[in-house]
């Protein structure tokens, strides 16, 4: 099975985002206790407020949006093989390439989606934490 170029960039973009280090200076002098209670309060704000624990375990992909991309890309690669097949002379043989090069379609489209969302789910939480932070008299980058 051949994994398309961009879908592994996509997961190492993803990987690299939930793993990157946030850096936090305290800016009103701030010493570490006092920090490590307000990054484990604003920690605690962020999840609630995201919606999103980045200590949960990473869940399972869903395999039904993946199915659900590849039946829906097989049955608009059918319609056009068929159309295509039926010029040719042979609608029945159109519309079974049609079917598999857009259930594979279909699937690479619904695998995009998924690292997407996880992107996006990393970045909510990192926004919520920094702003808390922010408002506690840290800055961070």
């Amino acid at each position: 099975m051949r994994i398309p170029i961009y879908m592994v960039a996509v997961v190492v973009l993803i990987a690299s985002a939930a793993h990157a280090k946030t850096f936090i200076y305290p800016e009103k002098g701030q010493d570490a206790a006092q920090q490590s209670k307000d990054d484990s309060a604003c920690r605690a704000w962020a999840r609630d407020n995201s919606g999103v624990d980045p200590n949960a375990p990473a869940a399972a992909p869903d395999r039904g949006g993946r199915a659900a991309g590849a039946v829906g890309g097989a049955a608009r690669g059918a319609a056009v093989g068929a159309a295509i097949g039926a010029i040719a002379g042979d609608a029945g043989k159109g519309a079974a390439i049609g079917a598999v090069g857009g259930g594979v379609r279909g699937r690479r489209g619904a695998m995009a989606n998924e690292g997407a969302s996880a992107a996006a789910e990393a970045d909510s939480f990192t926004r919520a934490f920094s702003a808390c932070m922010e408002g506690r008299g840290y800055k961070v980058k």
